[in-house]
């Protein structure tokens, strides 16, 4: 699914077509079976003119949703297309003109119809009779609500608290919108997790909109994430985060940022194998994703694997070369694996003189076992923020005491960027000593953890067929398609067939793919095609050209037309026709 493009003449729509974009990505992430790409990976694309069949290579998908949208006044056009990834070829495009008010059910209509021409050319998915993700009817309030996503998106800290303005604009229109005030929630646990602002304050005034949200929609699986980002992030409860992660992918399977915050959890924890798991799932759904190659790379970094975690590292570089973590974690990497110049020369992009002096003088205690003289000076650099530094720097000057003081503080007062001390490589030298492992035994939740982890299930349809209903259902389908010949309607689909069979659609698409061993557009093409042979011997159409015959047949696509025969008989429509006279 890629960013629908804003046609409006103004950019300040884009946050409308952002945020419409989104929600249909939404929607089709709840049809199970169906990969869709995650919002971050997709939007990498915004604004890029790229051959499909390159970004389908890139996001490792076999079809993608294009669109449009232009806002008029009161009006919305809506242009959408779905396109094969391998060879460009057009499945189906559409497009819809009308009121902004009908937008709720418009999205929902086009999550619908792309999921259904998927399952029609694809095989069975189980689609339900709505995907809406949407849960305000009032305009206004779902328009503040995707500014406020907007600038929440950005993953800035001070565009978060922009966030939470839109979003109390949004809540004070419609009292019943659960969503903006569980957005601000998770805001607000987030910059109060990060001391963008206090933390106690923060996470109090988070856990306040969290519960005003949970009043309205206690099934809300972002409420769920943002409590377990309270209890995880905010206050290091593993075993409460985890539980609510869990009770989040319950309610929504495919919600990947749940399953990254599992592998930071689980990494925490030091269950590696369980969280490279997690990055694996991650990945596949949304592979053009910085912070996903980071945290993959960091459970390899604590392991002491680190030219693998290198690999990651770069991996989420070569997507967003200003990202912090994995900027200053691939020069951790480079210090241990005792290569000092690559260290220096990849530290001089993007750190200060004075901050080199501290790489260079690790770099020294640790591989060449030099004592480092210590100089506060060289710990008064605001560039201090992502990684504690200052903290290693005081642990290779030999100040032990000073070093265990300063980490008591960080993880009395929880603060993330610390989460995995125990297993940091730079605090090997406290190691040994009591207060260290004291405070390893204050925190450590793996053993809990080992005992709540439930393997996921893999889902399987629920739907099956007696050998009475097969032959009834087989039956019926002749008649429709052999005595009464639907599929020369060229409008003719799955859920149309379904309505003349009088049975759900989701049931239809399952016998077609088990009993029938094919999917609906093989089938409807198989009669169309059988239909054209007959009737372009006939002497009587002679006059008529093939394409024209063609449409005739049910066919209303040349391109279709054409790509469907030569797939079929390995020639031409024109070569076949000519080897037949």
């Amino acid at each position: 699914m890629l960013p629908f493009k804003n046609m409006s003449g103004d950019n300040s729509y884009d946050y409308f077509s952002d945020g419409i974009t989104e929600e249909i990505i939404n929607a089709l992430s709840k049809v199970e079976g169906l990969k869709v790409t995650a919002r971050t990976s997709s939007f990498a694309f915004k604004n890029k003119p790229t051959d499909i069949r390159i970004i389908g290579n890139e996001l490792g998908v076999t079809n993608a949703v294009e669109g449009s949208i232009r806002i008029a006044k009161d009006r919305i056009r809506i242009s959408t297309q779905l396109t094969r990834t391998d060879n460009g070829f057009l499945l189906w495009s559409e497009k819809f003109d009308r009121q902004l008010d009908d937008v709720f059910a418009l999205q929902d209509e086009i999550s619908l119809l792309i999921a259904d021409k998927i399952r029609e050319n694809f095989g069975h998915i189980e689609i339900d009779e709505s995907l809406s993700t949407i849960h305000t009817q009032n305009l206004k309030a779902y328009q503040w609500y995707l500014k406020g996503r907007h600038y929440q998106l950005t993953w800035n800290l001070v565009n978060m608290e922009k966030a939470i303005d839109y979003y109390k604009k949004s809540a004070s229109i419609d009292n019943n919108y659960a969503d903006p005030l569980v957005a601000i929630g998770w805001c607000y646990a987030i910059i109060a997790s990060w001391r963008h602002i206090d933390r106690v304050d923060g996470l109090k005034k988070a856990n306040e909109y969290l519960e005003k949200g949970y009043q309205l929609n206690s099934d809300s699986y972002m409420g769920h994430f943002a409590k377990a980002t309270i209890s995880f992030w905010g206050n290091w409860q593993f075993k409460k985060g985890y539980q609510e992660l869990i009770q989040c992918l319950e309610v929504n399977p495919y919600f990947g940022e749940a399953n990254e915050a599992l592998a930071e959890l689980f990494t925490a924890n030091g269950l590696f194998d369980e969280a490279l798991k997690e990055t694996d799932h991650i990945l596949k759904i949304n592979p053009l994703s910085p912070n996903h190659y980071y945290t993959r790379g960091n459970i390899f970094y604590l392991q002491g694997d680190f030219n693998t975690a290198i690999k990651c590292f770069e991996s989420s570089l070569k997507i967003d070369n200003t990202f912090d973590l994995s900027r200053h974690l691939k020069l951790a990497c480079l210090l241990f694996k005792k290569n000092k110049k690559e260290a220096i020369t990849f530290a001089k992009t993007f750190l200060s003189d004075k901050f080199l002096v501290i790489i260079e003088e690790l770099y020294n205690a640790i591989n060449n076992k030099q004592t480092i003289e210590y100089n506060e000076l060289l710990l008064t650099d605001a560039e201090n923020l992502m990684v504690f530094w200052d903290l290693y720097y005081l642990i290779h000057c030999n100040k032990i005491e000073e070093a265990l003081n300063r980490l008591e503080l960080l993880v009395d007062e929880r603060i993330g960027q610390v989460i995995n001390f125990q297993f940091d490589p730079f605090l090997e030298p406290l190691r040994q000593t009591n207060r260290y492992k004291q405070l390893i035994e204050s925190v450590s939740a793996s053993e809990e953890i080992k005992n709540l982890i439930v393997p996921q299930s893999t889902y399987t349809s629920a739907l099956t067929f007696s050998d009475t209903e097969s032959s009834k259902l087989k039956a019926q389908l002749d008649q429709l398609l052999i005595m009464s010949k639907q599929y020369l309607n060229p409008e003719i689909s799955l859920r149309i067939l379904a309505k003349e069979l009088d049975i759900n659609p989701n049931k239809l698409s399952k016998f077609i793919n088990d009993n029938l061993k094919t999917n609906f557009n093989e089938l409807i093409n198989t009669h169309r095609l059988g239909h054209f042979k007959k009737i372009a011997l006939k002497p009587q159409n002679k006059h008529l050209t093939l394409l024209g015959l063609a449409y005739d047949s049910g066919f209303n696509s040349k391109t279709v037309f054409n790509t469907y025969f030569k797939k079929v008989e390995g020639q031409t429509p024109k070569q076949w026709l000519k080897s037949q006279l």
